[in-house]
């Protein structure tokens, strides 16, 4: 059994990027994922996390990557490898089917939408810290996508801040096994506090009992 305590008050799940591109049938991204997301359930993972952190009241604050829009990375002295492919893809693009929600994350009311990141971290150039700290935060939850792109930058970030940070092993996805294994058996362990599967992570939090089995 986890020895950290979250108290709802204190605790803010990050759900990063839960677009149609990467979650859904059709999107640009899902074909990339989906044997890995397949294999550790994560969209049952997702809900049933959503809902613990729904009925826990925990904050719930929606990380999300910026919408492509045309223009976006052009004239860039230095755009990285991701946002090229970005470019190129026009991955969640503005407007589009695969640029909305993934329907069973659609934020509701309370939920905190923070600007969008351009890059990796869901802290860099957006207002994430600043929400959070005025929300009390000092735990955070982080699940949703990529493993080893935003969820480990965010989370890198979060620590580097001084937030207890937590990440979720079946509660992300990655294009490969072995980013898998890099985000939770080698890197994970040098920045993040606690690193559960979805079961463990609702055993801990308040009041969540009832989503346990849905991530049995």
């Amino acid at each position: 059994m986890p020895n950290t305590v979250y108290r709802a008050e204190r605790t803010g799940l990050l759900l990063v990027d839960p677009y149609n591109d990467f979650l859904s049938e059709g999107g640009k991204l899902f074909p990339m994922i989906k044997e890995i997301a397949t294999n550790v359930r994560l969209l049952d993972n997702l809900r049933a996390t959503v809902a613990a952190a729904r009925k826990a009241d925990i904050q719930i604050f929606y990380v999300p990557h910026r919408r492509w829009q045309p223009g976006d990375y052009d004239n860039w002295d230095h755009p990285n490898p991701t946002q090229r492919l970005v470019q190129k893809r026009q991955s969640f693009a503005k407007g589009t089917w695969g640029g909305e929600w993934h329907p069973d994350f659609v934020p509701q009311e309370g939920d905190i939408v923070v600007q969008e990141h351009w890059a990796q971290s869901g802290f860099a150039n957006t207002d994430l810290d600043f929400q959070l700290k005025q929300q009390g935060i000092t735990h955070v939850i982080a699940v949703g996508l990529l493993a080893n792109t935003c969820i480990e930058s965010t989370s890198r970030f979060a620590m580097e801040l001084g937030y207890h940070v937590t990440l979720v092993r079946d509660g992300t996805a990655a294009f490969t096994a072995e980013m898998m294994r890099a985000s939770h058996e080698l890197n994970g362990p040098t920045f993040a506090h606690e690193i559960f599967t979805t079961a463990e992570l609702l055993a801990a939090l308040p009041n969540a009992q009832n989503t346990q089995g849905e991530a049995a």
